[in-house]
């Protein structure tokens, strides 16, 4: 997965859903409330919860559950 897929697949956080993620060989993060930072200049995949900034490596991405 790229960075752009993985943003298209992460429009759907609004601060309301949860989203679990997981990454090849690792366990998976969970951010309660995600909401995804737009793009920036930097050019990161960011999600937030309001109080921690979570930067995601998309080409590292196993699964995403948005709930």
């Amino acid at each position: 997965m790229d960075s752009t897929a993985l943003r298209t697949a992460l429009k759907e956080l609004n601060g309301q859903r949860d989203l679990r993620i997981e990454f090849a060989g690792s366990h998976p993060c969970i951010v309660k409330r995600a909401l995804l930072v737009p793009q920036e200049s930097d050019g990161l995949v960011k999600v937030t919860d309001g109080s921690h900034i979570y930067v995601f490596d998309a080409e590292r991405v196993a699964w995403i559950e948005i709930g």
